[in-house]
């Protein structure tokens, strides 16, 4: 197995909770006849071991060849997979209707059609309860293909029915992605550029909206096309900094959840991403009992529902908290109590117990320096600011990058490390003169940066 396979097989293994490894090995015992079991073997030696040894795997389990090893290792992995999805049924009704599509297939291939429509039946109506659209549409197009073979003669005029039910489907799916992808494309055109700095950045990023948007009504949409809507809407304007429509896509974001909060608890991913751009919206725009408010909704959440069955959901959980929970220091001014913070962020961060992605880290990272800057503890602010300033050849949001770099440099005037300030001084300067564009406040830092041989040093600190 390549090395990329056995990390993933590590990481899985790790990710598992009691309960889960509880169910894998009672899962193996019960679905396979020998005793002597070498994947089983394997998982437990994973598991009691933090680094992967493949000598000590030989040494200590004889009965496995180095031959197997990659054979061995590749069906543990798919036999958790198995074992985790009989887990994880129970949580996402995705799971139990691919399951009823799978033995609807079974009943189909022993040529029991009616029984096989039967399930399909009470499957699509699950589909369409939960709004599951595309499982929707592939129990559909398994209809039809049975209906061409066995003839019901149940319903007249079954062929049109079907038809029909396809293309609405068709329709409806297709709206969702031309939003979605829309979402995605200009997310991540946010972070490669940040904000739009300028008005040549403001007509680049118009045109691209504009050119994408779907010239569809915001009424005709299903539920899913409209929180879309919301979202390609919010990152628009979230990019273009006009932070009152980012207030007012985000509330209708949220409001569709709360005007059918059945779907909060099933799509609680989305919930929660809706929340998160509300408080952002709310931070914006200094509205801080509202953002109080939403604050304490989001740190109810989990009262209301069992985030811990679900790792994603979890995560995503303690990221938007921390988030905000940081932001309010923020907007307090309270960066010293915010500081208590930091010890069990820094836990996540390090062991990496939720996954987040390299970004989201390094926005960690400079809040958490402001913190420590606003706290008047400049050195652990440079800790943080060095963690992002040497990032190898990062590829996205050139801005905190930048950012980053001003706040070491004003860290170093204020601890008074005279020789270190020059030396940032010029690696700022050099940064900031490879940007191809500037927001209004880089440009008065680099003209400020430009002046500094030129003043004198009694005169340095009022100009800092």
């Amino acid at each position: 197995m390549p090395k990329q396979k056995t990390d993933d097989l590590i990481q899985l293994v790790r990710s598992l909770t009691r309960a889960e490894k509880r169910h894998f090995r009672l899962f193996v015992r019960r679905n396979q006849a020998s005793d002597d079991i070498l994947f089983l073997k394997l998982f437990d030696f994973l598991d009691k071991h933090q680094e992967y040894d493949e000598e000590l795997i030989l040494k200590k389990l004889p009965d496995i060849k180095k031959r197997q090893l990659s054979n061995l290792k590749a069906h543990l992995y798919k036999q958790l997979l198995v074992s985790l999805r009989l887990v994880n049924a129970s949580h996402n009704e995705d799971i139990q209707l691919r399951e009823m599509i799978d033995y609807a297939r079974v009943l189909y291939n022993k040529g029991l059609y009616r029984q096989s429509l039967d399930i399909l039946d009470k499957a699509k109506a699950k589909a369409y309860a939960g709004l599951f659209y595309a499982l929707a549409l592939e129990i559909v197009e398994f209809e039809k293909h049975i209906e061409g073979q066995y003839i019901t003669r149940s319903i007249e005029g079954r062929a049109d029915e079907l038809a029909g039910e396809a293309f609405r489907l068709h329709e409806i799916i297709d709206n969702i992605n031309l939003f979605s992808n829309l979402a995605l494309r200009l997310y991540g055109l946010y972070l490669k550029m940040g904000y739009a700095r300028n008005q040549h950045d403001h007509e680049v990023v118009k045109r691209f909206f504009q050119s994408h948007l779907p010239d569809i009504d915001f009424q005709q949409l299903d539920f899913f096309g409209k929180v879309y809507y919301c979202q390609a809407h919010l990152w628009y304007y979230f990019i273009t900094q006009e932070f009152r429509m980012c207030y007012r896509y985000a509330q209708k974001w949220v409001e569709l959840f709360r005007e059918t909060p059945e779907f909060i608890k099933l799509y609680a991913p989305l919930y929660l991403k809706g929340i998160h751009n509300l408080l952002n919206a709310l931070f914006n725009t200094l509205q801080y009992q509202k953002f109080i408010d939403i604050l304490e909704e989001l740190e109810r959440f989990p009262e209301q529902y069992d985030i811990s069955q679900v790792k994603n959901i979890e995560g995503l959980f303690y990221l938007f908290k921390y988030i905000h929970t940081i932001k309010k220091h923020f907007m307090e001014g309270t960066f010293t109590e915010g500081l208590k913070l930091i010890p069990g962020l820094a836990k996540i961060i390090e062991e990496d117990t939720y996954n987040w992605d390299d970004h989201r880290i390094l926005v960690f990272y400079y809040r958490i320096a402001c913190l420590y800057f606003g706290s008047g503890d400049n050195e652990s602010a440079i800790d943080y600011l060095n963690l992002i300033i040497n990032q190898k050849n990062p590829d996205y949001r050139e801005d905190i990058q930048c950012f980053a770099r001003i706040l070491n440099l004003i860290a170093h005037f204020e601890l008074g490390n005279a020789q270190l300030v020059e030396y940032q001084v010029k690696s700022v300067y050099r940064f900031l003169a490879k940007m191809e564009d500037l927001h209004a406040v880089q440009q008065e830092i680099f003209r400020f940066l430009r002046r500094i041989p030129r003043i004198q040093e009694e005169g340095l600190k009022q100009e800092f």
